[in-house]
């Protein structure tokens, strides 16, 4: 989980200070100039409404159209605790209905097609929105093609879970009927991937859930990479809260996935077939498919942008924030799209009063939980280096040895963070 905001600042008071520095963000800049205009956002994630709110606030005058086909929005952020029967799913549920208070038209529908020479989007009910900017937060959509098997079928008996809902409530049901001494396994793919540590708080979290209710199973990671993100945190948490229940094979070791069988709930990698009780199959991501129809994705299946406007590097007007862009040192994570998003509305309003866009920085704060009461942080600050985010000077992690109490504290500050950012978006 992933706190971004759009100024510096220190771990500690990263969660504090994220609603100040939104509106730090917007303040100097923003209302300097009263150009009119249009604004549709496709996607109503942290990413678009983020935007869509900070645009609205940013400029009364300005008319601000957010579309998205879901009433209510289910988060990904501590899912995961969903998935080990520690939080209900309803915790994870919010709609629109404060983004449209503030102005912003909200408009529940599929979008279509995308047509950038003439400005439109199309929707499913056949209007047509014209617009003088489009930003496109469609997040994440699977590359079934890189992992033969695997389809949209196959996640009925090998949930991903990777988008937060009824899948996440599916993985959580067949953990349940699991028999005590079974194995669970979960196939990670390479990066980029959206939130890179989260498969590990999953392992984390299914242990705890496992240790508690059937100490016998356990749980397997298949890993298509040798090192992974806040590695030594993960590892020392995992020997002294679950001795020897989590295995992770990694790259070197052959723990890449190939293929799967969904039929006998098969999993392949380079070295050797797995058959767990539970099959958590996370497959290879690219941006959602509207940024593809849109022209906005290159061959590595992202969208290149300018890292100061977040226009797309392919399709003029139409800007990209969140997971679908190539961010470069930025993980792709819900906190990440809500800061691209205040950021991208900031160089929005400036590019239609004809002002010259403020470089943005953004900072982040990377919080995993991997048992209650028991979570770690690291922390980076990004700005825009020739043609992607970088990562400078400024960053922490939190300590390898630091006493549990320091560990009891930072797990609630994930709640809070979680709290903070739901309701800066949503609330």
């Amino acid at each position: 989980m992933i706190l971004m905001t759009a100024r510096p600042m220190t771990r500690r008071t990263a969660v504090l200070g994220i609603t100040a520095a939104a509106a730090s963000l917007a303040r100097p800049s923003l209302l300097r100039g009263q150009s009119k205009g249009r604004v549709v956002v496709v996607g109503g994630g942290f990413g678009g409404a983020a935007c869509a709110r900070a645009l609205k606030r940013a400029q009364a005058g300005l008319q601000v159209i957010l579309i998205d086909p879901n009433a209510i929005f289910t988060a990904c952020p501590f899912s995961n605790e969903v998935i080990a029967g520690l939080r209900n799913i309803d915790a994870q549920q919010f709609g629109h209905e404060k983004v449209a208070a503030e102005g912003v038209t909200v408009i529940g529908q599929t979008v279509t097609t995308i047509a950038p020479e003439q400005r439109s989007v199309m929707t499913a009910d056949g209007v047509a929105l014209p617009y003088d900017r489009l930003v496109l937060s469609p997040g994440i959509d699977f590359h079934f093609e890189a992992l033969p098997g695997y389809d949209e079928a196959a996640s009925a008996k090998m949930p991903h879970a990777w988008k937060a809902g009824a899948q996440t409530l599916l993985l959580r049901k067949q953990l349940e009927a699991m028999e005590d001494g079974g194995t669970v396994a979960i196939a990670v793919p390479a990066n980029p991937s959206r939130c890179p540590p989260a498969p590990y708080e999953r392992a984390s979290l299914i242990a705890h859930y496992l240790k508690t209710k059937k100490p016998r199973s356990k749980v397997l990671i298949l890993d298509a990479k040798d090192n992974f993100s806040q590695q030594r945190l993960f590892e020392k948490a995992w020997k002294e809260l679950y001795g020897d229940m989590i295995e992770r094979i990694g790259l070197s070791q052959g723990g890449r996935v190939t293929s799967v069988d969904p039929s006998t709930k098969t999993i392949v990698t380079e070295f050797g077939n797995y058959t767990p009780d539970v099959a958590n199959v996370i497959p290879p991501q690219r941006a959602g498919h509207i940024a593809e129809s849109a022209g906005a994705t290159d061959v590595t299946g992202w969208c290149p942008i300018d890292p100061v406007t977040f226009e797309s590097k392919l399709v003029r007007n139409v800007h990209v924030i969140g997971d679908a862009c190539l961010g470069g040192g930025i993980p792709k994570s819900a906190s990440a799209a809500g800061a691209q998003g205040k950021a991208c509305a900031a160089a929005i309003v400036s590019l239609l009063a004809g002002r010259t866009p403020e470089t943005p920085r953004l900072t982040g704060v990377c919080y995993n939980i991997v048992a209650p009461g028991y979570g770690f942080s690291l922390s980076g600050n990004y700005q825009p280096k020739g043609d992607v985010f970088a990562e400078v000077e400024g960053g922490a992690t939190s300590p390898v040895d630091a006493p549990r109490e320091v560990r009891t504290r930072e797990a609630t500050d994930a709640e809070r963070w979680f709290r903070t950012i739901t309701a800066d978006t949503f609330g």
